[in-house]
């Protein structure tokens, strides 16, 4: 049995199962304190190990910034916005609570494993998958294996040129002015919009500045990482009428140097839409369980 975490900011969605197509039992606990969150986790998968049996790996995709280094601070959030978990750290939690091997990653990365793996980027060894919400995170797998630095790729806060007109806008990220995720993300989208992106109205103007900064986020992956495809998901993703824009707009900016319009399948084929949605990190929890389980038991 693996157990499985999509931990974020406004709730965890814990699971345990054969596999992420095979689950057994499943539970969505609201996001408070540590303390509240954490225990509640633990009890469900201490319940599930008194049903099932043995869990023999725990993967979590969690929001971020996380530390991802084989250390003793494996594991820990780092100086994350969510008042109250600066400093938390799942992996020791999990392993000592539950006494299982935790294998964890960013939502984001998770979500890249799994759409490279049963998803939008099947058999495809060089990735990215962009996830556009709340804010804009991005996944790279390089040769198969997902990217890690220092930390994890943090592409969302990449600075970009202004759309024309758009120099007053005030940028929606605390730290940086001209980021993508500042001027582009769900608030984002909002403000300029003065509605929510759910329903803001296709034809509007919010939607072309929208697709402009997107695609330079595409072009600069495409020039940075090569991939053969581009994954793009999250709820702003919704409007349907976006990655065509989005598709439009990076043809353009990429100017042919770049031949990715001319591969099999087009700019249609190569910026795509996620297939697993807003199970994707889910799905990806589970990946990260199975390939950090033991292979001779516990």
């Amino acid at each position: 049995m693996l157990g499985a975490i999509e931990a974020g900011g406004t709730k965890f969605v814990c699971a345990v199962g054969g596999a992420h197509d095979d689950i057994w039992a499943q539970k969505t606990i609201p996001t408070s304190t540590p303390d509240e969150t954490l225990s509640a986790c633990a009890r469900f998968f201490q319940d599930a190990q008194v049903r099932f049996g043995v869990i023999t790996g725990l993967g979590i995709a969690s929001f971020g910034p996380i530390d991802l280094t084989r250390s003793a601070t494996y594991g820990t959030l780092l100086n994350t916005p969510k008042p109250g978990w600066t400093g938390t750290n799942f992996a020791h939690f999990f392993g000592h609570q539950v006494g299982v091997r935790v294998a964890l990653d960013t939502d984001v990365n998770a979500a890249m494993l799994a759409e490279a793996k049963v998803g939008a980027a099947r058999g495809a060894k060089d990735a990215a998958y962009i996830t556009v919400g709340t804010g804009i995170g991005v996944g790279v797998l390089s040769g198969g294996q997902l990217l890690h630095g220092t930390l994890h790729p943090e592409l969302g806060h990449m600075p970009v040129p202004r759309w024309p007109g758009d120099e007053k806008f005030e940028s929606q990220c605390p730290y940086h002015n001209d980021c993508v995720e500042g001027l582009a993300s769900g608030p984002a989208i909002a403000m300029r919009g003065a509605m929510p992106a759910s329903i803001l109205p296709p034809d509007h103007l919010a939607w072309q500045a929208e697709a402009y900064y997107l695609a330079q986020l595409c072009r600069t992956i495409t020039l940075a990482y090569a991939p053969e495809r581009i994954v793009m998901g999250g709820g702003v993703m919704a409007q349907k009428s976006l990655i065509g824009r989005v598709r439009r707009e990076a043809e353009k900016l990429i100017a042919g140097y770049v031949p990715v319009a001319a591969r099999r399948g087009g700019m249609e084929s190569y910026i795509a839409e996620a297939a697993l949605g807003k199970i994707s990190g889910l799905v990806g929890a589970f990946l990260l369980a199975q390939q950090n389980k033991p292979t001779g038991g516990r």
